[in-house]
C-alpha cells in the first residue's frame, strides 16, 4: 500500500510539473510574441510615413498581432493594396498585401481564366522577390516571412515595404485573367 501511495504521488508530482512548465513555457512565448508585436509597431509607424511606402498602419481589431495598412498611391492596375503585417505563434513577421480591383479582392476561384491566373502566379514568384499565394478563401496576396533568430531585422522589413508599390506592375498582369481585359 505504501509503495502504491508513494509512485500516485510521484505521478502527480510529475504530471503536475509538466502542466506547470507547459504553462510557464507558453507565457514565454505569449510574452515574445507580444514584445516583437511592440518591436514591429515602433518600426511600422517609423517606415510607413517614408517617401515611396506611404502607408498609415493600425492595429488590426480581429488580430492584435496583426497591423493593417492601406496604399493607394502611385497605384495604376487596382485601387489600393491592403497590407496587413503580422507576427505569428512562430514568431516570424508576416507581411500579406492584398490587391483590391474594382472592390474587392483578386481571388482565383472568381477568376474568368483560374488556370492561367494560377500558372501566371507561380511565374511570377520566379521573378519577384515577394512571393505570390493565395490565402484560406482563395483570395491573391503577395507575401513575405521574416525569422527573428538573428535578432528584430527592421531594415530588411523597411525593404519589404518599399517592395510593395512594384507590385502594381503584376497585378496588371493579373488583370487580363480575373475580369478577362
Amino acid at each position: 500500500m505504501k509503495k502504491t501511495l508513494t509512485l500516485t504521488v510521484l505521478v502527480i508530482s510529475f504530471a503536475f510539473g509538466t502542466i506547470l512548465g507547459k504553462a510557464q513555457s507558453q507565457q514565454q512565448e505569449d510574452a515574445l510574441r507580444a514584445a516583437t508585436r511592440d518591436k514591429l509597431r515602433v518600426m511600422l509607424e517609423a517606415a510607413g510615413p517614408k517617401r515611396g511606402i506611404n502607408i498609415s498602419f493600425r492595429q488590426s481589431e480581429k488580430n492584435p498581432f496583426n497591423f493593417v495598412g492601406v496604399k493607394r498611391d502611385g497605384l495604376t492596375h487596382e485601387d489600393f493594396f491592403e497590407v496587413v503585417v503580422g507576427v505569428s505563434k512562430d514568431n516570424t513577421v508576416v507581411f500579406k498585401i492584398y490587391p483590391h480591383s474594382k472592390g474587392s479582392y483578386l481571388n482565383v476561384d472568381k477568376a474568368k481564366d483560374s488556370a492561367g491566373l494560377t500558372r501566371l502566379l507561380l511565374n511570377l514568384n520566379s521573378h519577384n522577390f515577394l512571393y505570390w499565394a493565395a490565402d484560406d478563401s482563395k483570395d491573391i496576396c503577395a507575401m513575405f516571412m521574416i525569422t527573428l533568430e538573428s535578432g528584430f531585422p527592421d531594415k530588411a522589413m523597411e525593404v519589404v515595404l518599399y517592395s510593395i508599390a512594384p507590385l502594381d506592375q503584376y497585378v496588371g498582369q493579373m488583370l487580363h485573367f480575373v475580369d478577362g481585359s
